[in-house]
Formats: structure tokens, C-alpha cells, sequence
């Protein structure tokens, strides 16, 4: 029995888009990898922030120079003050605490 032209035909188109479909997935991206920072609140005097590189920053002489207006919240206004500063650095808020914002950003390769 010969199989007939139609069953050739169907069969190879087949594997044909199998073929190219197979050969056509794009890439997969190479998974991100992220850097981490801590902001902690321990006062206006002693608010910090933790790097990476484990270098901590004291950001207490930096906001104590900024008036705080009459009837913000401490705590709120300067921590904001230093959420946005990493934020421009690259920084997107992933947790937070109480006391600590976590923040993250892609790390350099």
C-alpha cells in the first residue's frame, strides 16, 4: 500500500512548523539580579543608610540642615526626604518596617 501525496504532504508540513517553531522561540533573558539598601529611622540624628557594599551612611547631618514644616510628622517628612534621595539613585521600594525601608535595584554586571 503506498500512502498517498496528501499524507507526504500533511506529515512534512508538520514537521516542518514543528521545525520552525522550535528554531524560532526567542531567547530566554538572563534572570536579574537585584542589589539591596536599608534605610533604618533612629532619629532625625542617627537615621542611616546600609549600601550594598555594606558602607553605612548617617544621614543625620544632612537632615538636620532641612526646616521641617510646623505640623509634619518627623518620622514621615524625613524619611520620605531619604526614600526619594534613593530613589534617583535607582532604588524601588520593596519592604518596609516600623523602623526600615527596604529597597532594591538591578545589579550592575
Amino acid at each position: 500500500m503506498k500512502p498517498s501525496w496528501l499524507v507526504l504532504l500533511s506529515a512534512g508540513a508538520a514537521v516542518f512548523g514543528v521545525w520552525v517553531v522550535a528554531t524560532d522561540a526567542p531567547a530566554k533573558p538572563a534572570p536579574v539580579t537585584y542589589e539591596y539598601a536599608t534605610l533604618r529611622w533612629a532619629g532625625p540624628q542617627n537615621t542611616h543608610v546600609i549600601h550594598p557594599s555594606g558602607n553605612v551612611e548617617v544621614l543625620g547631618r544632612q537632615l538636620v540642615g532641612i526646616r521641617k514644616p510646623d505640623r509634619a510628622d518627623e518620622r514621615a517628612f524625613y524619611m520620605n526626604l531619604a526614600a526619594n534621595a534613593l530613589g534617583r539613585e535607582g532604588y524601588e521600594l520593596v519592604a518596609l518596617t516600623a523602623d526600615d525601608y527596604l529597597f532594591r535595584r538591578p545589579a550592575a554586571r
